[in-house]
């Protein structure tokens, strides 16, 4: 029940009164002498930098850029590389077709990518590093959904998805293949949907072995079961992945950690036998070890924290090295040495890049505060690229080395500094039961003591998240539109420890809603929020949580709730979630489990609402279905709330069309601007 991600959006939608920017300078008019504010346009303006990687050598950097087009209402990423040392980034692939997983060959020849040139299938693609055009190296009937060098570079694993017929006829009949009315879902499993995937059969995901010399690929896995992030052993015979191959898998979050050999195939060995979640394995550089994550809570899976651990490459032992930490980590990766694992950690409204001994002991933060890490490369010597956000900057790549970082990209530098943002500041204060909670406000530019502010309060989905020090264009959007913008971590945030991302167990609504009060409350106490004109959004749970705000209290003027659900038996066989709703309220059908499905739905409060509510979602959302809006919405027409639904046709949970990106903003903002005033 995932947010969309910090970047959002929406046709203009006229209503009679709309909140003022806070000045009246158009985007033409704004200059690095006279910035202005942020406004919608400037989204589509603005490059989403991703997955660096640093090359062998470590002289070179490759990575993505993402930019949303709204002339053919397209998004398309780019490859790109940048000098570690000095020089200006390098377009590797053209603009007009979508590239991504810039990937180095061991040797340093060739970077490797993912495009689905032409508008077929995405597949293997290869440029040659002392120039030339691109080369399309794999040739599969079904896309390639990851891929990774082997350690002598003359081999490559794929994940692929079992094909379908259609698929195979098309691959076989080429220009001759016809499309014919597709033939029904034959459904025998317990996990039959999946967000932007749609209905589920037999067919599963598995790792190919693809020789670059023959052009050849082989099935190295099978079976009823999907495996994912595999990689190579560094000396190239074993292939270490993730899967869940119990009895059961769709009843359970219990994957592992297996290994395979590469030559020899057969029988996967199993490498950990945590009855919870291990994932995101990473081997050794001797091959002994492998790193990956952890968790040790089976039963409150998606609320447990994950942690790092070490496991004997033979199966024979794990070591986990953060337990006492009680914090999310992510991707451990060893040092090239392999004295250290580097890793992401996420602490109380940040996320660091940290290391430990791979022996174990005190991790050492080594990127912390307001440099927020989103992601990292290791290199020799202790040098990595990492990419980084701040308050008033997106991810851009950096170098870390000699424990000092250096700025590598600039990407959006001449966007922004025509821009006005709000300043961001990190608060912590009081729940109702004396729970410390922490979060944030974003004051409007030009911000001024003593004067009275519209309040916006965001709730982020999840519920297992967090708000942190990255840029956040939808907040700073609402900020340059007047408001003072208040995102909490209430409880069932990760970032503060297990037993506060537990404390909404079988009660949603609860005491997140008393710690998105009480932020609200102390930032019309500390900020100048204005208490008579508020209003609250978000998506996902963020919305989920919006819906419990708005039948527990009368305070805000305006709501908007995006993918949210409201009537939680609805969804018990209807989205892609049957295993959570198992694990943590039971099935509805037991009275007991009933209970607990009716007492925290707030469908069942819907008729206490008087809040103006705008109601969003995707046609195809799996993740939470739009049954859901469309229940609340109709409930609110029939009691007479003002409301109105708004349904983005063949969108998914998230990640919209630029176009219907772009009317979400809008709506967004019309929205408010209608029920809060002007300023």
């Amino acid at each position: 029940m995932n947010r969309i991600v910090s970047f959002t959006t929406c046709t203009a939608l006229v209503f009679a009164l709309v909140l003022s920017p806070l000045d009246s300078s158009s985007a033409d008019d704004r200059s690095p002498e006279n910035p202005g504010l942020l406004t919608i346009d400037d989204y589509f303006e603005l490059g989403q930098v991703d997955d660096p990687r640093i090359s062998p050598e470590g002289d070179w950097i490759a990575y993505t850029v993402t930019r949303e087009n709204l002339e053919d209402d397209k998004s398309r990423s780019r490859v790109w590389m940048v000098q570690s040392s000095d020089g200006d980034p390098v377009a590797l692939t053209t603009d007009g077709e979508s590239s991504s997983q810039p990937r180095w060959s061991p040797d340093g020849r060739y970077l490797a990518f993912l495009s689905a040139r032409d508008e077929g299938k995405t597949q293997v693609w290869s440029l040659y590093r002392g120039g030339g055009e691109a080369v399309q190296l794999t040739d599969t009937a079904q896309s390639v959904q990851s891929f990774e060098w082997s350690p002598d570079s003359k081999q490559m694993l794929l994940v692929l998805k079992d094909p379908s017929p259609e698929e195979l006829s098309a691959k076989e009949l080429g220009d001759d293949y016809e499309e014919k009315t597709a033939p029904p879902w034959v459904i025998d499993r317990k996990q039959f949907k999946a967000d932007y995937v749609g209905y589920l059969d037999r067919r599963r995901t598995h790792i190919y072995i693809f020789d670059l010399a023959t052009s050849q690929s082989r099935q190295l896995s099978s079976g009823d079961f999907d495996d994912s992030e595999a990689t190579w052993s560094a000396d190239g015979k074993f292939i270490a992945f993730t899967s869940n191959r119990t009895a059961d898998p769709d009843s359970n979050y219990n994957t592992d950690i297996w290994i395979v050999a590469v030559d020899a195939g057969g029988e996967p060995a199993r490498v950990t036998t945590n009855p919870g979640a291990d994932a995101s394995p990473a081997w050794s550089p001797d091959g002994k070890s492998i790193t990956h994550t952890a968790t040790s809570d089976a039963v409150a899976n998606l609320y447990a924290t994950q942690h790092l651990a070490v496991s004997s490459s033979g199966g024979n032992s794990t070591r986990v090295l953060t337990s006492e930490l009680d914090r999310m980590i992510f991707n451990p990766r060893f040092s090239a040495d392999g004295e250290q694992i580097w890793f992401l950690l996420e602490d109380g409204g940040e996320q660091n890049l940290a290391r430990i001994s791979a022996q174990g002991g005190l991790a050492e933060r080594v990127i912390k505060g307001e440099d927020t890490v989103a992601a990292f490369s290791p290199g020799k010597e202790g040098v990595l690229a990492a990419l980084i956000s701040r308050p008033a900057m997106p991810n851009e790549i950096f170098i870390f080395k000699d424990g000092k970082l250096e700025q590598k990209t600039h990407t959006n530098r001449t966007l922004l500094s025509e821009l006005k943002l709000g300043r961001v500041e990190k608060r912590s204060f009081s729940s109702k039961d004396g729970t410390v909670i922490e979060g944030f406000v974003i004051k409007p530019p030009g911000f001024e003591e003593g004067r009275k502010y519209p309040v916006l309060l965001d709730i982020h989905g999840g519920p297992q998240s967090q708000y942190d020090h990255s840029f956040n264009f939808d907040a700073q959007l609402f900020a340059a539109n007047g408001y003072l913008v208040v995102y909490p971590n209430p409880r069932g945030s990760t970032g503060y420890g297990q037993e506060f991302c537990l404390a909404i167990w079988r009660d949603w609504g609860g005491p997140d809603y008393d710690d998105v009060m009480a932020a609200v409350d102390d930032a019309i106490k500390r900020d100048g929020g204005d208490p008579d004109r508020m209003a609250v959004m978000g998506w996902s749970y963020g919305g989920m949580l919006t819906n419990h705000v708005i039948t527990k209290t009368d305070r805000f003027k305006a709501a908007a709730t995006g993918a949210s659900a409201t009537l939680y038996v609805a969804n018990y066989g209807h989205d892609m979630y049957q295993r959570w709703w198992d694990q943590e309220l039971g099935q509805p059908w037991e009275p007991e489990a009933r209970a607990r499905y009716e007492t925290i739905s707030p469908f069942n409060k819907v008729d206490q609402v008087v809040t103006p509510t705008l109601i969003l979602g995707g046609e195809k959302d799996w993740n939470v279905p739009i049954i859901n809006s469309e229940q609340l919405y109709l409930a609110l027409k029939k009691l007479g709330v003002e409301t109105q639904l708004i349904v983005y046709p063949g969108e998914f949970h998230g990640g919209f069309a630029p176009s219907h990106t772009r009317d979400l903003y809008q709506r967004y903002v019309d929205w408010f601007g209608r029920f809060l005033g002007s300023k």
